[in-house]
């Protein structure tokens, strides 16, 4: 009655409705406006299933068409079958009920729900000017959970964490201390009755997202030598979970209170407040249809192609790396905050003890840090995603230079200079491509952790995007 091993259903009626509106008044036709709503469907990777079998899944009861093991025989089927006390390979039922650490429900795929409207306008023959509000909502996101695990830890269980130190009489007559926290139940008392003792580990579709842009872009067509496209996003992301696997220490993959993910929900990882590009195309016209070769060839034909970029930072989550609520994962644990602390600085703690020897409190070593670790037993009140990382201010340009060998023959010789500039620039990802970039490394974990001598220090976590110079050459015949 806890859980119900069944063979996982896959869905099977997924309706995705596309509906879009395009309407240009007036007679110039100059002046669109378009409009659009649909749903799709995204897929659960295949590994989910295959690394989370549980074991009444994934083993077998073996039968002697002969014998009477496990109630097989000529009378297999008339004497009841698989019997319920049937031994699952070597496991018992009782055993397998306790081996059991994950969970494979009813397949329920996650969809986003978009709409937008947008107005575009062509002016003064060349320009286009256009402005679009985006909206996205993501349903039924994977979350990875641990579906009967309790935290020790609540509003009316906890240990105090102090900015100044308190008196010993204070101390004394604090009514809770780590060992009681620490006795309490971790496993869910249903599960527990059940005979479920391990974590069990569920992928379960109950993240959400939500997602609201402005986006305003200006296009100049190529004309007289020069093309460019600017564009400017103001938007906001806000979800509950972002990364379900352990692919960064940035944001972690499970959810502080397995019992309460409404805690999580704050902006998302993914959330780039601002962003602003500008790229252009600009082939210099001087010298360019000389009729003199040499003129022609070295003073002319070039071209150069900028490109600047400015984008908000990601936000991490500042972690205490230390399971504060005592529910046996310290993946997710964040810290106590410090509404009066400065920005960006943190702090570790001190036990406290009554005079029987029992710890009933911490104490900050810097009271004036905005994050202060919490250590085992204490309240965290912190949310996800409140640190900056170091936004992205980038130039790349490439140059062009072009040789002509009469009307067939041509050589190009290409520079693109990525940071042109070499502007240093310590994020957790790469300034000018998708290329994917690991963050679980040891120090990310020290970026993000409070009390650590490397926390908010980009440095010593992230690379600086030092610039990186291509040459190329392109022959054209």
């Amino acid at each position: 009655g806890v859980l119900v091993f069944n063979k996982p259903e896959p869905q099977r009626r997924n309706f995705a409705p596309r509906i879009g509106i395009a309407y240009s008044p007036g007679t110039s036709g100059k002046t669109s406006i378009r409009a659009g709503f649909g749903m799709a469907y995204d897929v659960l990777y295949d590994n989910i299933g295959i690394l989370s079998l549980p074991p009444q899944l994934s083993s077998t009861v073996d039968t002697d068409p002969l014998g009477s093991a496990n109630g097989s025989g000529p009378n297999f089927l008339k004497n009841g079958g698989i019997l319920p006390n049937a031994s699952v390979g070597s496991l018992s039922r009782a055993d397998a009920i306790a081996s059991t650490s994950n969970f494979v429900p009813d397949q329920k795929l996650p969809y986003s729900i978009q709409y937008n409207l947008g107005v575009q306008h062509v002016f003064a023959n060349n320009y286009t000017f256009e402005i679009r509000y985006l909206g996205t909502r993501g349903v039924h996101l994977n979350v990875q959970q641990r579906v009967n695990v309790l935290s020790k830890v609540d509003s009316t269980h906890f240990l105090p964490t102090y900015l100044s130190a308190p008196s010993q009489a204070t101390l004394d007559s604090l009514p809770t201390t780590l060992t009681a926290l620490q006795a309490r139940p971790r496993i869910a008392s249903q599960f527990l009755a059940a005979g479920f003792t391990n974590n069990i580990v569920e992928f379960s579709p109950i993240g959400n997202s939500t997602y609201n842009g402005l986006a305003l872009q200006l296009d100049r067509r190529f004309t007289n030598g020069l093309q460019f496209k600017t564009a400017y996003t103001w938007s906001h992301l806000i979800d509950d979970s972002t990364a379900d696997f352990f692919t960064t220490r940035l944001t972690p993959r499970r959810t502080e209170d397995f019992q309460n993910l409404k805690r999580d929900k704050a902006s998302s990882a993914l959330d780039r407040r601002h962003r602003f590009t500008f790229v252009a195309v600009y082939d210099v016209p001087f010298m360019s249809h000389s009729s003199n070769w040499l003129a022609k060839n070295i003073l002319g034909n070039w071209e150069f192609a900028p490109i600047y970029t400015f984008e908000s930072p990601e936000y991490a989550t500042v972690q205490s790396s230390t399971d504060s609520n005592l529910n046996g994962d310290s993946a997710g644990d964040r810290t106590i905050l410090n509404p009066g602390g400065v920005d960006g600085t943190s702090s570790n703690v001190t036990a406290l003890k009554n005079t029987a020897g029992a710890t009933v409190a911490y104490l900050a070593t810097n009271p004036n840090a905005r994050y202060i670790k919490a250590a085992a037993g204490a309240l965290t009140n912190s949310g996800r995603n409140t640190l900056p990382t170091r936004r992205i201010n980038n130039v790349d340009l490439s140059i062009i230079k072009r040789f002509s060998y009469h009307e067939r023959f041509k050589l190009e010789l290409v520079g693109q200079f990525l940071n042109a500039f070499n502007h240093p620039q310590f994020t957790p990802g790469s300034i000018n491509q998708i290329t994917s970039i690991g963050t679980t490394g040891s120090g990310v974990l020290n970026y993000v952790t409070a009390g650590n001598k490397d926390f908010n220090n980009p440095e010593a976590a992230f690379a600086s995007n030092a610039r990186v110079i291509q040459v190329a050459a392109k022959i054209v015949f």
